[in-house]
């Protein structure tokens, strides 16, 4: 196997023990995040600006949902086989399009087509992102790279969320502007900074799904993942009903939810280089573990305080998890399949997203006060089912390597 980037090159032109084009990456991904301002208001956009009902709401995000599904197997797909960066461009000039066309929209059929394109389109960069970083950088160096994306995801995200509320008043219009612009940066970027790394591949060698889902280890990996993920998304999707239902203001739930994005900007920096010196299988397991504990703390929160040290708890468990799964992923896939695996993977956060409010509501609904602890138990699970295919992952590390 050999690969279309010398290595020798690139370790000339190392950053901070990372690769020149890496930082291109990281650029990117943080002024695209920076640029998201159209995802956390899209209910009230369509409600307000749109003049549509909850129930039509609802309809027009659920698409949205089918439409991240298809997304991730399409996107590891067109990594592979057309390659990292084709993929990510394209990705990002089809999102920006997208978003001006849906600024515009005001029909209900138009406003459905759309968001089904949008779910489609704006994450297909995700799988061609964690291919490059793969591709580029070694073993070693790889919790620390995914970490740092980690953190420029929620970096942006966060200074996006208070700038998109600020910009929202002179109308919605705005929004769509702003994100279709810093996903054509991003593209541009790319196309500009990053050469294609996607490796040449023998003809001997597998390359369809079919090959990516008989990997047992991966599959195991996957759906773990998937168990954390419905857990993980509950903060966002469950916990503001719980804390109005105990006569909590909404700002309440801001308050707490702040204490997230500060940790996560402080300590994901000076926990990443220290992270990376541990067994990647036993770090996320511990993250499993520690989010569900933090989780679980929350059925016994019924203050801005109690919540919020409870977001504390789960938050260092989403520390010790980031850039780690990546690092797996990248691990357990062979180099010419590394866009596939990293779909599937991505899958997995797609169908965790669209069943943890199914399972968190009527979990609150029918059991409120054992909610939490069960869906703590449920992270506990993930990371029992990650230790246990540890092994035959660090197999898998020693003969890559």
């Amino acid at each position: 196997m050999t690969n279309v980037i010398s290595r020798t090159g690139f370790v000339r032109s190392r950053l901070g023990g990372l690769p020149r084009p890496f930082w291109a990456l990281f650029g990117g991904t943080l002024v695209n995040r920076l640029g998201t301002m159209v995802e956390p208001f899209i209910g009230v956009y369509l409600t307000q600006a749109r003049g549509v009902s909850l129930a039509t709401a609802g309809l027009v995000m659920t698409m949205y949902g089918v439409g991240s599904l298809l997304s991730q197997p399409i996107a590891g797909w067109l990594t592979d086989h057309l390659g990292r960066r084709i993929t990510l461009t394209g990705g990002m000039v089809a999102t920006a399009v997208t978003m001006v066309a849906l600024g515009y929209t005001t029909g209900t059929p138009g406003l459905v087509a759309g968001m089904l394109v949008l779910g489609v389109v704006v994450d297909v960069y995700r799988p061609a992102s964690q291919a490059i970083v793969a591709d580029l950088v070694p073993p070693e160096d790889r919790p620390r790279a995914f970490g740092l994306l980690f953190w420029a995801v929620n970096l942006g995200f966060s200074v996006a969320m208070v700038a998109g509320g600020w910009l929202a008043r002179s109308g919605f219009t705005v929004l769509f502007w702003v994100d279709a612009v810093t996903c054509l940066i991003f593209g541009l970027l790319v196309w500009r900074a990053i050469p294609e790394t996607r490796p040449v591949r023998e003809d001997a060698e597998p390359g369809g799904f079919a090959d990516v889902l008989r990997d047992r280890v991966m599959v195991a990996f996957v759906l773990a993942n998937l168990a954390y993920t419905v857990v993980y998304q509950q903060p966002v999707t469950t916990l503001p009903l719980a804390m109005t239902a105990q006569g909590l203001p909404t700002s309440a739930y801001g308050m707490a939810l702040a204490v997230n994005g500060l940790l996560i900007v402080v300590l994901q920096p000076i926990m990443n280089t220290w992270l990376a010196r541990f067994d990647p299988s036993r770090t996320l397991a511990t993250g499993f573990a520690v989010l569900g504990l933090g989780i679980a703390l929350t059925s016994l929160a019924s203050s801005v305080a109690g919540h919020a040290a409870a977001v504390a708890v789960w938050t260092f468990g989403e520390v010790l998890t980031a850039g780690i799964a990546g690092t797996i992923v990248a691990t357990l896939a062979p180099p010419h399949l590394r866009g596939r695996y990293s779909g599937l993977y991505g899958l997995s956060w797609s169908a965790g997203s669209l069943l943890a409010p199914l399972v968190g509501t009527r979990l609150l609904a029918a059991a409120p006060g054992l909610m939490w602890p069960l869906l703590g138990g449920l992270s506990l699970l993930a990371a029992a089912g990650q230790l246990l295919i540890g092994r035959a992952v660090r197999r898998r590390a020693a003969q890559s390597a």
